[in-house]
């Protein structure tokens, strides 16, 4: 046959134009299945272009399955064209859309899009301008510096050395826990689907503070958990009422939050940790000490974590550093007795095999310099300053006549404020104001075997976070949602 004629146009690259005239003709069917096209050197000369052009052009054509190449025959049309393939399913009947069969339901959380709010009292939200950022991009250069071959392949799964070598140190100085080995993991929240993967099996029950951290509730709901709610009063999670579900429910786990608890920001006393810990041993329950924001304690020095006196082994440490950078680093980390640990080394391995490793070397590096240590006593600092500020601002909105009850907690990074009225209906009102906070009942679930949330009637808590606003920004805020009554 003759080469099929083409004007070359400068719009797309010749080898691109050479299929598309080709593979035209064969679907319009100028070219039939068994046609021999000339020699790619035959082509070349008579388009006047590279002979690569021409083979790049071939081989696409045989690629999208228009040619077939035979060995000292050249190029060939397909006797079994796209086309013709494509013909017969469009021939087939209308199918209806595929049904697909999950393990279980799962509840959808919508994302706030905080951007869209001119107030954020977001509870455990950090102050992303005051991250320092010119540190820590001395600290990512030295990691790309630092690149290794044994750092980039598939080991060190539960973190790299360097980095558990500080965290560990940090931990020992910091917060009196003196361990030996962590699993580095994407977030508290991976960790905490690892925990519950690695002991829930279907209708387990585990017990969870009443008020409490929604996705940590979503993992064990996911890993087939039975939830029951333990009653909280102004001092945290109740013992004798730990000890009545204890002894009507095989709990296999306890959830707990105990030095800001989440979100009543209350510091669970010495006297129950004991209690709690006494009874989970006699009833073989595992605790999952949830320290997510040890760092900011403004009244005294913090309780050192359960952890650090737990001689039966049945505490799972869990902390981030979501807090302290933000929550996109994406680097938490878990500490259990010896058994515990290895086990769920090997089940993270089938989740994701590790960590990534640049931000690993960074946080290591960032942490050996010591600029972590300086970054936080910087932010402590600042976030005192700020925690002082909402309280003389609550208390000077209760001075104005306003019906607000509320106790100045030791540390975290919110206020839990009761307002006497309806809480949810006051958060739709803010937020048409441009306010950003959470209320009460976000914080309960409804769906537990043993629900303790209250009539809607009775939600009058919100909690506002104090730590990403400057003091001015927090109290024009706090003053914009109570301005209809004042």
């Amino acid at each position: 046959m003759q080469p099929l004629e083409i004007i070359f146009s400068d719009g797309k690259a010749k080898y691109v134009q050479i299929i598309d005239v080709y593979r035209n003709a064969i679907q319009s069917g100028s070219l039939l299945p068994g046609t021999v096209l000339p020699s790619a050197r035959a082509l070349s000369f008579y388009y006047q272009v590279n002979r690569h052009t021409v083979m790049n052009a071939l081989q696409g054509l045989v690629a999208e399955g228009w040619l077939t190449s035979i060995q000292r025959s050249g190029y060939v049309v397909s006797e079994h064209l796209p086309i013709d393939a494509s013909k017969k399913y469009t021939k087939r009947r209308s199918v209806k859309p595929f049904e697909y069969n999950f393990s279980m339901p799962l509840q959808q959380t919508s994302e706030v899009d905080l951007s869209a709010f001119d107030y954020i009292f977001a509870g455990g939200l950090p102050d992303l301008s005051a991250f320092p950022k010119q540190k820590f991009k001395q600290s990512l250069s030295m990691a790309a510096r630092q690149f290794n071959a044994h750092d980039m392949h598939y080991s060190d799964s539960a973190g790299l050395p360097s980095l558990k070598h500080q965290i560990l140190r940090y931990l020992g100085q910091a917060r009196a826990l003196n361990v030996d080995d962590l699993l580095i993991c994407n977030g508290s929240q991976e960790a905490l689907y690892l925990v519950a993967k690695g002991f829930i099996n279907q209708g387990d029950f585990v017990a969870i503070e009443t008020l409490g951290y929604p996705p940590a509730r979503q993992a064990f709901e996911s890993c087939g958990a039975a939830l029951v709610d333990i009653a909280q009063d102004e001092h945290g999670i109740c013992v004798d009422d730990l000890e009545t579900q204890l002894k009507l429910r095989k709990i296999k786990l306890l959830y707990l939050t105990p030095l800001h608890q989440y979100p009543t920001t209350v510091t669970l006393p010495i006297a129950r940790r004991l209690e709690i810990y006494q009874l989970c041993y006699q009833y073989g329950v595992l605790i999952i000490e949830d320290d997510y924001d040890h760092e900011f304690h403004y009244q005294c020095r913090p309780l050192q974590p359960m952890a650090a006196d737990d001689p039966a082994g049945i505490v799972i440490y869990i902390s981030t550093f979501s807090k302290i950078m933000c929550a996109g680093a994406r680097l938490g980390y878990l500490h259990a007795a010896k058994p515990v640990l290895a086990y769920l080394k090997g089940l993270k391995k089938l989740i994701n095999h590790k960590n990534d490793v640049f931000t690993q070397l960074a946080v290591a590096h960032w942490m050996e310099t010591g600029e972590f240590e300086r970054h936080l006593k910087r932010m402590t600092k600042s976030y005192k300053a700020r925690w002082q500020a909402m309280n003389s601002t609550l208390n000077a909105l209760k001075a104005h006549g306003l019906n607000l009850s509320f106790t100045k907690p030791d540390g975290g990074m919110a206020f839990w404020l009761n307002c006497h009225q309806n809480a949810v209906a006051l958060k739709l009102r803010a937020r048409e104001k441009g306010i950003y906070f959470q209320s009460e009942e976000e914080f309960y679930h409804s769906n537990s075997v043993r629900s303790l949330k209250p009539n809607d009637g009775k939600i009058s808590h919100i909690r506002l976070g104090f730590a990403s606003q400057t003091v001015e920004q927090a109290e024009a805020g706090i003053y914009k949602i109570f301005s209809e009554q004042l």
